[in-house]
């Protein structure tokens, strides 16, 4: 039997467990609790504690509610009460000296997640040699409200802070300080995407993977139209005084009402980032063009099938998509062009492909083109058959973490995805991790990009002539 590992941190001792030749330490607070007196306040140093502190079970997750309706079938949720939420996780290979990081950090629309879903265990990473890392932040309207007189874009600024502490500790779990990747997908990429763009995060983060993650921040008054309307809905004023009189419970039932029957279509607002001078100076679409550091940056091909059911795309008439082009300003050549890369499309599905390639996969392309640092450019078209998801938003993660069997996985690809694909995408990200470089050529004139699919190839970036027709 193993001798459960022990490893000293700055505030104190942590002991973990080995698991299939893999050292595991959950649940390691790297910042205080974000409550009570340190509610919408920028993250706390972590306390110190006495004794050794067992780290074999996932710290609390941040407040939230499951997914709704249909996509609540897809993707789960996993609620472990508690307050200590600003917790780290860590797998490392039990001989691991020097050896690269990667830090996760999960997506949900800042809402949702946490990293104790089980489709984001480390131990295929740190079999790779390579110690793995994951992070939980503040969701939500704990983390992300504008208040008059409060920190602006707190669960980002948990993000900085358990990099920071990542930085600073990593060394005594086996990993390089100076070769830290930070990965992540959806609202996770975002935050990566907003590392980056602050200059002091920017300095601890060798490389950065951002998968299918918006790259905008907003003004404060458009990112505060979810709070101004929830202080509304509950009576308080938008200040951090307001707020405090409610409770995260109160919150999050305030926030399903304002939210409910909306979609992307159009409702209720969602959390977004604000520019703010200490947090975010600038919109990290304005300033990674310019970040001297390796990226590798993807989509999927059918995005928006996660958020819209089939049934759902069969109501978007010609006068929705119409009302939508006018609204974002979309030329009537780029629909044709979209009609023709896509033939047979349903109006809903044209309609839902400009949704994803004007949130995603056009500032992308946009940045990848701008940048000159080392940038590689994936799509990931694989077609689930589940639900007629095809390549769907998140479906890439099962493959990226090698854990097709996952239920997680299951969920969203079925029980026959190719192994291969798995194989192939992670061995991908761990080069990536290990040398800066995944295995093909960087984004040029060429617009080369890693197309992942049944049968993967490296292939100029299709659909082009409908891409550069958005605004």
């Amino acid at each position: 039997m193993s001798v459960a590992p022990q490893v000293a941190v700055s505030a104190g001792i942590v002991r973990g467990e080995v698991v299939d030749g893999v050292r595991r330490f959950l649940g390691i607070p790297y910042a205080a609790a974000p409550f009570g007196p340190n509610r919408f306040r920028e993250p706390q140093p972590a306390p110190s504690w006495d004794g050794i502190r067992d780290a074999t079970a996932f710290g609390p997750t941040a407040p939230q509610r499951p997914y709704p309706g249909a996509i609540g079938e897809l993707l789960g949720s996993v609620e472990i009460p508690g307050d200590d939420i600003l917790s780290a996780n860590i797998w490392t290979p039990q001989d691991a000296d020097r050896a690269p990081v990667v830090v996760w950090i999960h997506g949900g629309a800042l809402e949702r997640g946490t990293a104790a879903i089980p489709l984001y265990d480390g131990a295929g990473f740190a079999r790779a040699g390579i110690v793995f890392v994951s992070i939980n932040y503040r969701l939500g309207s704990e983390g992300f409200s504008v208040l008059e007189d409060a920190p602006r874009n707190l669960g980002l600024q948990d993000a900085a802070a358990g990099l920071a502490w990542v930085h600073r500790e990593i060394a005594s779990f086996g990993g390089e300080p100076e070769q830290i990747t930070v990965m992540g997908e959806s609202a996770g990429g975002a935050i990566v995407a907003g590392l980056l763009a602050n200059a002091s995060s920017r300095a601890q983060i060798a490389r950065a993977i951002i998968e299918s993650g918006p790259l905008e921040a907003q003004t404060a008054k458009k990112a505060g139209r979810v709070t101004a309307q929830l202080a509304q809905r509950l009576g308080v004023a938008a200040d951090r005084a307001g707020f405090a009189t409610v409770s995260p419970e109160q919150l999050l039932e305030a926030r399903r009402q304002q939210a409910a029957g909306s979609s992307p279509l159009g409702g209720a607002p969602g959390f977004q980032f604000a520019v703010d001078a200490g947090s975010l100076p600038r919109s990290p679409h304005e300033v990674l063009a310019g970040a001297d550091v390796p990226l590798l940056i993807g989509s999927n091909t059918d995005e928006y099938r996660l958020w819209f059911p089939p049934a759902a795309l069969a109501r978007i008439s010609e006068m929705k998509l119409l009302l939508g082009r006018l609204a974002l300003r979309i030329p009537r050549r780029a629909v044709a062009a979209y009609r023709s890369a896509f033939p047979g499309a349903t109006t809903g599905e044209i309609f839902g492909q400009l949704a994803t390639d004007i949130m995603l996969r056009g500032p992308l392309t946009t940045l990848a083109k701008a940048r000159t640092a080392p940038t590689y450019v994936y799509e990931f078209a694989w077609r689930s058959p589940v639900r007629d998801l095809r390549a769907a938003h998140a479906l890439e993660l099962g493959f990226v973490f090698d854990r097709l069997g996952d239920p997680e996985a299951k969920r969203l690809a079925g029980a026959e995805a190719p192994q291969g694909l798995a194989d192939e995408m992670h061995s991908a990200w761990v080069s990536f991790i290990k040398t800066g470089d995944p295995g093909w050529p960087v984004f040029g004139a060429e617009r080369t990009t890693r197309l992942f699919d049944t049968d993967s190839a490296t292939v100029p970036q299709r659909r082009t002539d409908a891409l550069d027709l958005l605004p």
